[in-house]
């Protein structure tokens, strides 16, 4: 009897010791700025480099899983010496075109594209330039819509930073600046929680739903704990824009995680809507930033957007 209850023990200490050795191998991915890409059933993660060994200034990871919740580092995407850009590589975003794949990112506070053969790079820009501005320039978000190709982006103002939107070439290599419209800025109380002096409307992505333009922001400096995300909607891919009035969709108490936002909406395989976003580190410490999704509802009747917010959690890595 001794004897069987020490076996019994035996076997229990080694299934802890497994199931912590199994838990230990599971890493938060520290991505701050998230895009997902969905292709051929397979979804890549991508971002602004956040924590760990890798510098923000060497490039872009990526990210692979194929059902949203087992997740492998596939090395960089995008790697500095590739592409335009030697520090600042911040809030990328990658579509498919014409059988090429693109980035659109930011680096040295401008905006660049670069090009590759697959979802997991190279992508690189042989010209290394960035789009011709006279003013910082950073978030973009590429939209077609129409035969006509969108690129909301933020522009640093003397007011702070606001979303534009312009028209591309066709060719995506240069903006239509005669197009160039002002899409958002701060105005709400939620907006800007410590009235600081240069107010922050960022981190934008649009997608179309039958005739309605729907404009994901965020709002706050992303080192404040009430940043935070609402939504605008529109008849036109330019504007005007009405903010939502049940803003902000996602912040702290919904999610009880401080700074959530600066993300991208999604769709998973069943077409169900996502919205990937970074949160801090924890309450005391703003980085490395944690890398979270949550799945967003849609009310048919109302044409409005909420969070199921149970379905929240972090996204990890197994390697």
């Amino acid at each position: 009897m001794k004897r069987f209850n020490f076996l019994f023990l035996f076997m229990v200490i080694l299934f802890i010791s497994s199931c912590s050795k199994n838990k230990s191998n599971e890493s938060e991915i520290l991505l701050a700025d998230p895009t997902i890409f969905n292709d051929n059933d397979v979804y890549y993660l991508y971002g602004t480099t956040s924590g760990g060994l890798d510098s923000v200034n060497s490039g872009f990871l990526v990210y692979e899983s194929k059902d949203l919740k087992n997740w492998s580092r596939k090395g960089y995407a995008l790697k500095k010496g590739d592409s335009f850009g030697d520090w600042g590589f911040w809030a990328p975003q990658v579509f498919k075109r014409n059988e090429l794949y693109y980035m659109a990112y930011t680096a040295n506070e401008n905006i660049a594209i670069a090009s590759s053969k697959s979802p997991l790079g190279p992508f690189v820009n042989k010209t290394k330039q960035s789009y011709k501005s006279s003013i910082k320039q950073i978030d973009p978000f590429v939209f077609f819509d129409n035969g006509k190709v969108y690129m909301y982006h933020v522009r640093r103002v003397d007011e702070g930073s606001q979303i534009f939107v312009v028209e591309l070439e066709d060719d995506l290599r240069s903006m239509k600046a005669e197009t160039l419209t002002k899409c958002i800025s701060v105005e709400l109380l939620w907006e800007d929680t410590k009235k600081i002096k240069s107010k922050i409307a960022e981190g934008q992505t649009v997608i179309k739903m039958e005739d309605t333009y729907y404009l994901f922001y965020s709002a706050n400096n992303f080192k404040n704990p009430d940043y935070a995300v609402g939504y605008a909607t529109s008849k036109s891919p330019i504007g005007p824009w009405q903010k939502a009035n049940d803003n902000p969709i996602i912040e702290k108490s919904i999610i009880n995680e401080h700074g959530p936002g600066h993300g991208d909406v999604f769709y998973d395989m069943n077409n169900s809507i996502y919205y990937v976003l970074h949160t801090h580190f924890s309450k005391e410490e703003v980085r490395p930033r944690k890398t979270a999704i949550i799945k967003l509802t849609f009310d048919e009747n109302s044409k409005s957007f909420s969070v199921k917010k149970e379905s929240f959690r972090f996204l990890t890595s197994g390697g």
